[in-house]
């Protein structure tokens, strides 16, 4: 029988990738004050939200996740936000198209500050600090003030959140997200590409079906889900003093939410069973996201299933495949089929961004366009060989025109990466090379809906 829970209960397992702070009594006292602060998301959303996974799950719904690597203070400005959730909408929009079903949007934004590493330290010229772990608990620059972990760094991540969610907000139930807006939702720097033109002569389709159905009486008036939409934000969590803090009793139901986000994700450093991030993450009932990476196995998938699913309930497991190109044939099927003979309900997404990093000669930490692309046609091609459902992507993107990933339509090449190369952590796509993925996907999902209307009618 599995121990009573709580919200602190974790402090009592052994926990990794947490950083070390050198006042526990500054730490406990930020994190009293967070408890006192309002709710950033609530019980009802992420109630919502598992509703929509549910869908997923069952093969009627697809899920786009997305945003940055990891949130930035100095990045911080309604535009950035802005231009990310617009880069979401249109690949929504594409997606949707060779769907044919619904899109459950959930941004990485809103939350995303700490990072794991592979390493406590870091080494320049001989000087070794604390690795960077996110803005929300050092800071980037390498001296000892800024790499020392700062408890009051959580204070303004939480308020940086909260402006965030409330512009979210606006953009998706104000009008922003009307699909009305379609062309407008072109960015500048994408207009000239090979994507922006694709997005146009998409976006002039829907134009032309809009009016036919305003002629037939189905307006914006008469159907909300035309002028705003869904969205939901998503983090790993990691840092479990924040989360503990932003953890509340949801007062229709008595049930534990944790209310920094929708949805919180287990990464693949952190899925000990018998670990921290675990513990903590079994007692709230928000929807889980749980990174399975090459060294995951069979049984430990099933253990971590029965710890944190046991009633099996759908839509509350995201199960977050990051293979690598070269492994996922190899790696990926086992786990699909131990899952489907246990009976658990999960939704198969793919994070084709992590397991495909490299280091370039100049040093910098990129991504081939070419692996991002051959990992998601492996996880499609995969799902369709066994007969389930290849239900989501989760993607390190932003909205900016930035140069981190190589390749693409745009042909970034080596000796541009260094011209707009913004990230604090990992690379990111950017919009046009998000909206060339959302393309190449929209294909394989109508390929995956004609093969099944074409075996419902041989039936």
């Amino acid at each position: 029988m599995p121990q009573p829970w709580s919200p602190q209960s974790w402090r009592n397992f052994p926990i990794r990738q947490v950083p070390d702070y050198p006042d526990p009594a500054a730490l406990a006292a930020v994190e009293a004050r967070l408890k006192t602060h309002p709710p950033l998301v609530f019980a009802g959303e992420a109630r919502n939200l598992m509703a929509g996974l549910a869908q997923v799950a069952a093969g009627k719904a697809f899920l786009l996740q997305g945003g940055d690597c990891a949130e930035s203070f100095a990045e911080f400005h309604p535009d950035n936000i802005r231009d990310t959730f617009r880069v979401l909408l249109q690949m929504s929009v594409i997606l949707t198209f060779g769907a044919a079903m619904p899109i459950v949007k959930v941004g990485r934004i809103a939350g995303q500050f700490a990072k794991p590493r592979s390493g406590e330290t870091e080494t320049r010229d001989g000087v070794t600090l604390p690795s960077y772990r996110g803005d929300n608990i050092n800071g980037l620059e390498f001296d000892a003030a800024s790499r020392t972990p700062d408890p009051e760094r959580m204070m303004q991540a939480y308020a940086q959140s909260a402006a965030t969610l409330n512009l979210l907000r606006a953009f998706a139930q104000g009008g922003y997200a009307d699909l009305h807006n379609v062309h407008r939702w072109t960015l500048g720097f994408i207009a000239g590409s090979p994507a922006g033109e694709r997005y146009r002569a998409l976006a002039q389709r829907i134009t032309e079906t809009l009016e036919f159905m305003e002629a037939c009486g189905i307006t914006p008036d008469s159907t909300p889900q035309l002028r705003a939409t869904d969205f939901y934000t998503s983090h790993e969590a990691l840092l479990l003093g924040y989360e503990q803090a932003m953890t509340r009793i949801d007062s229709t139901s008595g049930e534990w939410y944790d209310t920094s986000a929708h949805l919180l994700w287990i990464g693949d450093r952190t899925r000990d069973p018998s670990g921290a991030h675990v513990e903590f993450c079994r007692g709230i009932r928000n929807p889980l996201g749980l990174k399975c990476g090459p060294s995951m196995n069979e049984d430990d998938l099933l253990r971590l299933l029965a710890v944190l699913n046991p009633e099996n309930r759908p839509g509350r497991m995201t199960l977050i495949s990051r293979m690598g190109a070269d492994r996922i044939a190899e790696k990926l099927p086992r786990l699909i089929r131990a899952v489907a003979r246990e009976g658990a309900s999960v939704v198969w997404s793919c994070d084709p961004m992590h397991a495909n990093t490299v280091t370039s000669a100049s040093g910098l930490k990129t991504r081939s366009f070419d692996r991002i692309l051959k990992e998601v046609k492996s996880f499609f091609e995969i799902h369709r060989a066994e007969g389930t459902h290849a239900g989501g992507v989760h993607f390190e993107m932003t909205g900016q025109n930035v140069t981190e990933c190589l390749g693409g339509a745009q042909a970034i090449s080596e000796a541009d990466l260094a011209s707009r190369y913004n990230t604090h952590c990992d690379p990111r796509l950017n919009a046009n090379q998000a909206l060339e993925l959302a393309f190449l996907m929209a294909e394989s999902l109508r390929a995956e809906r004609m093969k099944e209307a074409r075996f419902a009618a041989s039936a």
